[in-house]
């Protein structure tokens, strides 16, 4: 079903609750192949929710129904000149192509976020506002249109990543920033993992406001179009501003480091490659693609743990963020599942057969405290679990 307003979505779910119908909630459907797959009578798509429903540019504040395609708030954000700050990536290379774009919707309940988030946080750090109709069929309200504004239970950041369980997401108010008028990258060739991630660090704690750092072994590296690897692996260190600020801040970075395969990238080079970055161009996808999170020191070390699986591999966020693909295999799961956990971090299955999604966890198992909150905020929002059962964990 497709309804075409807040009130349809509200007697969809009325009576799906009312028959016990578990619901599978999504956009487009762009990102079905991520997390656990969802056993549902029936599907509820937001994609007939479409518009933006306020913009003020000079407030720097969006707000669009869920349905609203991505690249639709995107172009009136530039038109204004004006941009989505957490760069959110577009995953269809991973997950599969699909004939219908991503929606604003989709992004927020999976918190995509791109190479911006080092320094500028995820996607739910600029979530302002949000409406929603719980497995209840309540509409709730969360948030607002201002920036100032005083939220009391923070549901935009619960909601926020929910991947659906929580809630059907019906409209989204976002913060927004001026773009910036040039990009410029510092690419260094011949660095190994560890000493490319060191640094990653050293450029994002300078004081040049750094806004995207990655390291691309020398096959990841052959993927992106404009590096010019050399066969070398290449580490990304990326700069936004005005022209003249960009200049003279790569030129104190590459003094700074004066390290030998140093060259710099021109704005239009630098934002296709960091486009790359974000939409995980470098990997060769498998079957099976995992999105791990780390302390970015640890990136190496869950690198080294997983080196004898034949998976593809590269680094975003510094080192934090380890994109891993290869054989969609229970043993290697079990390998990245092990090495992550020793490197305290956290994992999500992005892309794999029904057969392995359906037999592994997808995402780390809570600590049992954290679990019975998880399971009474649930109980309370969908208590008869109707809304995308499973997708995230088995029986819930």
């Amino acid at each position: 079903m497709i309804p075409t307003s807040e009130a349809d979505v509200v007697a969809a779910v009325a009576d799906a609750a009312a028959k016990r119908e578990p619901l599978l909630v999504q956009g487009n459907g762009s990102k079905m192949g991520m997390l656990r797959p969802v056993q549902a009578a029936r599907a509820l798509s937001t994609s007939g929710l479409s518009g933006i429903s306020l913009y003020a540019p000079k407030e720097l504040i969006i707000s669009a129904q869920a349905g609203t395609p991505l690249q639709v708030v995107e172009n009136t954000l530039a038109e204004a000149g004006q941009y989505l700050i957490a760069e959110p990536p577009d995953l269809s290379a991973i997950v599969g192509a699909s004939p219908m774009p991503q929606t604003i919707g989709g992004v927020v309940a999976t918190n995509l976020s791109g190479p911006r988030r080092v320094t500028w946080g995820a996607m739910r750090d600029h979530v302002m506002g949000v409406r929603a109709v719980t497995g209840r069929a309540e509409i709730i309200r969360s948030g607002g249109r201002v920036l100032k504004n005083v939220t009391g239970l923070d549901l935009c950041k619960l909601l926020t990543g929910s991947h659906g369980t929580l809630g059907v997401i019906t409209e989204i108010t976002l913060k927004v920033l001026p773009a910036p008028e040039a990009s410029g990258t510092l690419a260094i060739r011949g660095l190994d993992a560890v000493a490319a991630v060191a640094v990653l660090s050293d450029a994002l704690g300078s004081p040049y406001s750094v806004s995207g750092a990655a390291w691309l072994p020398a096959d990841a590296a052959m993927r992106v179009d404009g590096l010019e690897a050399d066969g070398q692996s290449v580490a990304l260190i990326r700069i936004e501003d005005f022209a003249p600020s960009v200049d003279y801040r790569i030129g104190r970075l590459r003094d700074q480091f004066g390290l030998p395969g140093m060259t710099v990238l021109d704005t239009a080079t630098s934002r296709a490659v960091w486009r790359a970055v974000a939409d995980a161009r470098p990997l060769a996808v498998g079957d099976a693609v995992w999105r791990v999170s780390v302390r970015p020191s640890a990136g190496p070390a869950v690198l080294q743990a997983v080196r004898d699986h034949g998976l593809s591999a590269f680094l975003d966020w510094g080192g934090g963020l380890v994109w891993l693909s290869g054989a969609a295999d229970e043993t290697v799961h079990a390998a990245i599942e092990a090495a992550v956990t020793r490197s305290g971090g956290t994992w999500m299955l992005v892309r794999a057969p029904d057969q392995l999604r359906q037999v592994v966890q997808v995402v780390p198992p809570e600590a049992p405290a954290l679990a019975r909150i998880t399971r009474q905020v649930k109980a309370s929002l969908d208590p008869a679990g109707i809304l995308n059962p499973g997708r995230l964990y088995a029986g819930m």
